[in-house]
């Protein structure tokens, strides 16, 4: 059943004629919105301090404790908050002007760094207190997803989601890009203290800019609404709607099978791919791969934006997907250098095209009485899941060895992909074959 029309297998309209072919539609269109526009620059802002904090603290923290267990809570605290809470967060953007939701959001970062800062300056940190910052963390990021992609649909409208959604997923990957170089200059120059105080300053672009803009995430859709109360529990409704539409549920396994089995533990385990590769130091390997794989985001996202050759469509997130399960495969058999990092940008770009083009069909699939609730569904699948890669590359590799995990890992990713897409598609063939028969009668 369509989600937003409530007609079993039906794919509404705005999906449909976003993949359909006919006139190419405006190339960066998204950057060409003046409201968009600043929107994206400062999501990129944020997103660079969301992972300046990380280098930063996490660097601290090891340094103070040697705490392997406190490191693997780090990644546990950043995505669980996603897994347990997003749909709720989701309906909260639904009821709510969704600016405030993502100032709020952003002021709890900021007050975040500004507690590691006084602790850091004090030297008073203790394990406890890091486990609530890294966890205030986390919640904030999942705070943020919802309202984000409200805004991005209410700045554009359907036509041009797609180009909001790449260009999203673009600038955020430039964040992530620069993050670690910014984060690292910092704490090099400066030192924690004032690196992580300094911090706070890459927030305010985003936070001052949400105070300009008419958009609340609910323009285009008539305004705020009074919506029923949504509680934690409330999700199981959400996920029973949204397992009756076969090509929303497939965006969503989609995006959970490659944060599941693949997820965040790529970057987590890249120091031991770097020493095993033998390039140089295993310092500058490492941080070479780590730019490779997030350049292969930003190249990703500026190839689709520039040649619109990929519409957003069920086929394309299953090849997308498949690539990116392959191309992990890959990468965790190499003994090659430059292969590596060849395959690491090509999973990049995979990656980025599989994401943006599931969190889009999802907005178009989504009524707009429950899109916040529904994008809160597919952020449980592709940002809380991840989690679960601590297990699958983490925990198993230190079993068979981290080359056996990622490619066991990825292997399960690229047959799980088939499946989903076998699933999905089996369900848009079926409405071919009712709207067929109902024309015939």
């Amino acid at each position: 059943m369509c989600v937003a029309c409530g007609v079993p297998g039906h794919v509404p309209e705005a999906v449909e004629a976003a993949a359909a072919p006919g006139p190419a539609p405006r190339k960066f269109a998204a950057l060409y919105n003046k409201d968009c526009r600043p929107y994206l620059f400062g999501t990129a802002l944020a997103m660079m301090a969301d992972n300046i904090e990380h280098v930063i603290t996490y660097w601290v923290l090891w340094e103070k404790f040697h705490s392997p267990a406190l490191a693997g809570f780090e990644v546990i605290s950043h995505w669980v908050p996603f897994l347990l809470f997003s749909v709720y967060f989701g309906s909260l953007a639904d009821r709510h002007d969704c600016r405030r939701i993502i100032q709020a959001a952003q002021v709890v970062f900021m007050a975040v760094s500004v507690m590691w800062g006084v602790l850091f300056l004090t030297d008073s940190l203790q394990v406890w207190e890091a486990c609530v910052l890294l966890v205030l963390h986390g919640c904030a990021g999942a705070v943020w997803g919802p309202g984000e992609q409200l805004m991005l649909h209410d700045f554009v409208g359907p036509e041009e989601l797609p180009s909001a959604v790449r260009l999203n997923a673009t600038f955020r990957s430039l964040g992530i890009l620069f993050g670690p170089v910014v984060g690292s200059a910092l704490l090099l120059g400066l030192g924690p203290v004032a690196g992580i105080f300094a911090n706070v300053a890459f927030y305010l672009p985003l936070t001052i800019f949400l105070f300009r803009t008419k958009f609340t995430g609910h323009t285009r859709d008539g305004g705020i609404k009074p919506r029923r109360r949504v509680g934690l529990l409330d999700s199981i409704r959400v996920l029973r709607e949204v397992r009756a539409d076969p090509t929303m549920i497939g965006m969503i396994v989609l995006a959970g099978l490659g944060a599941f089995f693949v997820g965040a533990s790529l970057q987590t385990s890249m120091p031991i791919f770097a020493q095993d590769l033998g390039a140089g130091s295993a310092g500058t390997a490492y941080g070479v791969l780590l730019f490779a794989n997030g350049a292969g985001g930003v190249i990703g996202g500026i190839l689709l934006e520039a040649t619109g050759k990929i519409k957003p469509s069920v086929p394309a997130a299953v090849v997308s997907t498949a690539v990116y399960g392959v191309s992990s495969l890959f990468f965790a058999m190499t003994a090659s250098y430059p292969i590596a990092l060849a395959l690491l940008v090509i999973g990049g770009v995979a990656n980025l095209a599989s994401m943006s083009i599931g969190q889009t069909v999802v907005q178009l699939l989504a009524k707009p009485a429950d899109r916040g609730r529904v994008i809160g569904v597919y952020n449980v699948s592709a940002n809380g899941l991840r989690a679960g890669s601590g297990f699958t590359v983490g925990l198993l590799g230190a079993a068979v060895g981290v080359h056996w995990s990622l490619g066991l890992s990825a292997a399960a990713l690229t047959l799980g992909t088939g499946i989903a897409g076998w699933y999905s598609l089996r369900g848009r063939r079926s409405r071919q074959v009712v709207e067929a028969s109902s024309t015939a009668d």
